[in-house]
C-alpha cells in the first residue's frame, strides 16, 4: 500500500513539475511584457519554439511578436489561441491589431465589430475607434470614401501684425528711426471657424483621385483690418504598388485680409512615400507654386521651386509614439524685378506624438527655417538674412470618434540681420470639432 501510495504521489508530482516547465516561458514573456520590453519578450518566445501550440504560451507570444514588429508571427500564434479560447475579447483584440499591422484591413474590421458588440469598457472603445478611423483612411485605395469637419476655436495672438517690440530700432544705413503705430507688434484675442470636406475615389486596383476643399476665417478682437480668411481646394491623383505611394495634387489658395484679397498660390506637387518596414517609412517631394499677389504688394509675386525629403517611425510602448522628421529646400524667385525680396529657404522640422491614454494624445514638434535673401534691400543697402525657430505643441481628448476637443499652443521668433524684420509671435488656442463620419 505504501507502494502505491508513493508511486502515487510521485506521479502527481512529475505532472505538476512538467506543466510548471511549459508554463515558465509564457510567464516569463508575460512577466517581460508588463514590463514594456516586447522585443525581449519575443526574442525569449523565439527560443521556445517547443512551446508553440501551448495556449497559454501562443497568447502572450502572440502578443509580443506583434508588438515588436514581428505582426506575421503574432496573428498565426494568436489565432491558435482563439481556435481554442473564442470567448476571450483581448485575444481577439490583439489579434485584430495585428490585421491591421499586417494591411488585412477587412479582417481587422471585422474583429474590431464583434468586440464591440461585447459593449466592452469605453477605454477599449476608444481605442478601437481609433483603428476604424485609420483603416478608414486606408481604405480610399480601394473603396470611395470621404469626410466633412467644422471646426470653432478661439484663442490669443501676441502679435498679430508680425511687428517689432518696440517703436525705437535701429536700421542700416538709417541709423535710430522710429516704426510707424501700424508696424509695432499688436497683441489680440480672436475666433476662428473651419470647415472641409474629402473625397477619394478609387478607377482601378491601385489608383484613385481625390479632392479636397476647405474655408477658414479668423476674426480679431477690435482690429478688422487683420481678419483674414483662407479659401484652399485641391485635387489629384494616387498610385500604390507594394511599399510605395506616389501622389500628384494640384492645389489653389486663395488668402484674404480685412476682406479683400491679398494673395493667390497655385501649386504642384508630387510626392513619393516609401514603407520600409512595419514601423518605418520615407517620403520625397518635388513643389511648384505661383505666388500672385494683388495691389501695392504685386512687387511679391514669386515662383517657388521646393524638394523635401522625410523620415518617419513608430515605436512601440504602451504610448505608440511616432517621431517625423521633414526637411526642404526652396528657392522662391522673384519675378516683378525685386531680386531683393527673392530668397533660398532651408527648412527643418522634427516632431513627436504620442497617445498616453486611449482618448487622449499629445505632439508637439520644433521647427527652423532659414531666408537668404538674393540682393541687398534697395533702401537698405544690406542682404536680408533670417532665422526662423518655433515650438509647438498641442494636446487632443475624443469624447467621441465625431466629437474632439483641442488645445494648441505655437512659440516662435523671427531673427534678423536687419531690426525690421525681428519679432516674437505666442498663440494659444481651444478648438472644438466635429467630423460627420
Amino acid at each position: 500500500m505504501k507502494l502505491r501510495l508513493s508511486g502515487v504521489f510521485w506521479a502527481i508530482f512529475l505532472l505538476a513539475a512538467a506543466s510548471a516547465a511549459n508554463a515558465a516561458p509564457a510567464d516569463d514573456i508575460k512577466a517581460l511584457i508588463e514590463k514594456g520590453n516586447s522585443a525581449a519578450a519575443y526574442a525569449l518566445g523565439k527560443q521556445n519554439p517547443q512551446e508553440l501550440g501551448n495556449p497559454v504560451f501562443d497568447f502572450y507570444f502572440g502578443v509580443a511578436a506583434v508588438d515588436s514588429g514581428h505582426s506575421g508571427e503574432g496573428v498565426l500564434a494568436l489565432e491558435r489561441y482563439i481556435i481554442n479560447f473564442p470567448g476571450n475579447l483581448q485575444a481577439r483584440l490583439e489579434l485584430a491589431r495585428g490585421y491591421f499591422v499586417l494591411g488585412e484591413d477587412l479582417r481587422a474590421k471585422e474583429e474590431f465589430s464583434d468586440i464591440l458588440k461585447a459593449n466592452p469598457p469605453s477605454d477599449v472603445v476608444a481605442n478601437i475607434d481609433r483603428y476604424l478611423d485609420a483603416i478608414r483612411a486606408r481604405e480610399s485605395t480601394y473603396r470611395t470614401t470621404s469626410g466633412v469637419f467644422v471646426e470653432f476655436g478661439a484663442g490669443y495672438d501676441t502679435n498679430i501684425n508680425g511687428g517689432v517690440s518696440g517703436s525705437n530700432i535701429s536700421l542700416p544705413n538709417f541709423g535710430l528711426v522710429t516704426v510707424a503705430p501700424a508696424g509695432v507688434r499688436i497683441d489680440r484675442a480672436f475666433s476662428q471657424l473651419t470647415a472641409g470636406a474629402s473625397v477619394s475615389v478609387p478607377l482601378a486596383p491601385g489608383v484613385a483621385v481625390y479632392g479636397s476643399f476647405s474655408g477658414d476665417y479668423k476674426l480679431y478682437s477690435g482690429d478688422r483690418e487683420f481678419d483674414q480668411g483662407n479659401l484652399g481646394a485641391a485635387g489629384g491623383v494616387s498610385y500604390l504598388s507594394e511599399k510605395n505611394l506616389y501622389r500628384a495634387t494640384v492645389s489653389l489658395n486663395s488668402l484674404d485680409v480685412d476682406y479683400n484679397r491679398y494673395r493667390n498660390i497655385s501649386a504642384l506637387t508630387g510626392e513619393w512615400i516609401h514603407q520600409l518596414d512595419e514601423l518605418q517609412g520615407i517620403s520625397g517631394s518635388l513643389q511648384y507654386a505661383d505666388l500672385d499677389y494683388t495691389g501695392s504688394n504685386d512687387i511679391r509675386d514669386a515662383k517657388l521651386y521646393g524638394i523635401g525629403i522625410g523620415y518617419r517611425k513608430a515605436f512601440i510602448n504602451a504610448w505608440s509614439p511616432l517621431l517625423t522628421v521633414n526637411g526642404g529646400y526652396s528657392v522662391e524667385n522673384n519675378t516683378a524685378g525685386r531680386d531683393d525680396l527673392g530668397r533660398d529657404i532651408y527648412a527643418l522640422r522634427v516632431a513627436v506624438s504620442a497617445s498616453p491614454a486611449p482618448r487622449w494624445s499629445v505632439g508637439g514638434g520644433l521647427g527652423a527655417q532659414m531666408s537668404r535673401y538674393s540682393a541687398q534691400d534697395t533702401l537698405l543697402l544690406t542682404t536680408r538674412r533670417d532665422h526662423y525657430l518655433s515650438l509647438d505643441g498641442a494636446l487632443s481628448y475624443a469624447v467621441n470618434r465625431q466629437l474632439s476637443l483641442r488645445g494648441e499652443l505655437l512659440l516662435s521668433a523671427n531673427y534678423s540681420n536687419i531690426e525690421l524684420y525681428e519679432y516674437r509671435r505666442d498663440v494659444i488656442a481651444f478648438k472644438v470639432r466635429y467630423e460627420f463620419k
